[in-house]
């Protein structure tokens, strides 16, 4: 996206506000599709972006939908994903988005302990529907690093090998249910190709060992993702070319059946897919000095991009943004007169210590008036924030394909009335 383009689109829509770039999307999707075994199975993970044009254009990339809840479920739909193509995932499903994904079609679940497994088996027999369940596992110990781990420790995320082989009976066919597959996720954002490909090898290893031990026929065996991107910062997509042939030959030894389809195997992808696509757009409200720190006051904040990480829960922010300036704005710049870099902090307007993108941000000098970009947050950028904090207005959502404005929205948060209704069962 030039920044000719991007300036137009704040002229016409205004600030601050995320860009969404479809081909992207399309060019992501193509490049994990070769670097994955063939045949397999590819789930966009709606948690990294929900809106329905990104998922949409996944789909017709030939993913596949994975969901959590009952808005992602909306989201799938009306991206055109049938309930047949969407796997139900989460460690506290309640009857009623149970229900719901089942009135909706969906007849797949990932099921993390005996008691979810009955839930889901209750409502599947209320309903007089079969469903299928992958056993998301804890293997007994964790392989490679990433940015977060999820397996081999103590996990609120999936049931512990060893407590499956202990009690397989746990998991025996039910009315309504059965077990036919298992499901991994062992880590998150992975640092490179050899830590990712550990993970995945290990999981291979788990699933055949596990299928082993308790006669459970494997028809599926979903080896979640951690592929990685670059976030909020300037950079390309990672290169995975290379996974391909040691997992074809990790599944050749230990599960032979997988060519043709026994088991079907599966992976899961949010982050690489959809966080090249976007770009957010802001405007300098001001900037400022105080003692020895500049700070530049942004239209935008922990409230669009971020915000679990403003909370403390996660990484601290550290956003790249770099100054937009269209064609007709760069004459009269000698770029041998340019100014060097200033380190400033980059802080949102909220009305709390919190809204900071960045502490140290190399960014040149900077006017109010200027337009900033943040690159490669299309992924667990507007909806992973604070969206209702200090209720401010959402960031405007632009769509685009091959440049032209598919869609322009906003989210916009609203209170409902509510009236008492039957339990749902």
């Amino acid at each position: 996206m030039s920044d000719k383009l991007l300036v137009g689109l704040v002229r016409a829509y205004g600030s601050p506000l995320y860009v969404y770039d479809l081909d992207a999307l399309d060019a992501a999707a193509a490049a994990l599709r070769a670097a994955l075994p063939a045949p397999s199975t590819l789930y966009y993970s709606l948690k990294a972006n929900p809106h329905p044009q990104i998922a949409r254009a996944l789909r017709l990339a030939g993913c596949h939908a994975e969901i959590s809840s009952e808005g992602e479920l909306t989201a799938a739909l009306e991206a055109g994903f049938d309930g047949s193509q969407c796997l139900y995932t989460g460690p506290g499903k309640t009857t009623r988005e149970t229900n719901a994904a089942l009135r909706a079609g969906v007849r797949r679940f990932s099921v993390e302990s005996a008691t979810d497994y009955r839930r889901v088996a209750a409502c599947a027999q209320a309903h007089d529907v079969s469903v299928t369940c992958l056993l998301r596992l804890n293997a007994d110990s964790p392989e490679g690093a990433s940015g977060l781990r999820m397996t081999g420790t103590p996990s609120q995320f999936g049931l512990d090998s060893a407590a499956l082989l202990a009690a397989p009976e746990e998991f025996a066919p039910l009315p309504g249910a059965r077990i036919a597959g298992t499901h991994f996720f062992a880590m998150s954002n992975a640092r490179n190709l050899e830590d990712l490909l550990a993970s995945l090898t290990a999981s291979i290893t788990e699933a055949a060992r596990v299928h082993r031990a308790t006669g459970i026929a494997p028809e599926v065996v979903d080896l979640g993702g951690g592929f990685a991107a670059p976030y909020a910062a300037a950079g390309e997509r990672f290169d995975y070319a290379a996974l391909r042939e040691p997992l074809e030959e990790a599944l050749d030894a230990h599960l032979p059946g997988w060519r043709s389809g026994a088991p079907v195997i599966a992976f899961e992808s949010g982050r690489y897919l959809a966080g090249g696509c976007g770009q957010l757009v802001c405007t300098v409200s001001d900037v400022k000095q105080s003692r020895d720190r500049g700070y530049v006051v942004l239209d935008t904040g922990i409230h669009h991009l971020g915000g679990l990480a403003g909370l403390g829960r996660l990484l601290p922010m550290q956003a790249a943004a770099l100054t937009l300036r269209p064609e007709e704005q760069r004459s009269g710049h000698d770029d041998g007169d340019v100014a060097p870099p200033q380190r400033v902090s980059l802080v949102g307007p909220l009305c709390t210590p919190a809204d900071v993108l960045s502490r140290t941000s190399d960014l040149g000098p900077s006017s109010e008036g200027d337009l900033l970009g943040v690159a490669n947050v299309g992924a667990y950028g507007l909806t992973a924030s604070l969206l209702g904090f200090l209720s401010r207005p959402a960031a405007a959502e632009i769509v685009l394909r091959a440049d032209d404005v598919v869609e322009a929205s906003r989210l916009v948060l609203h209170r409902t009335p509510l009236t008492p209704s039957p339990q749902d069962t």
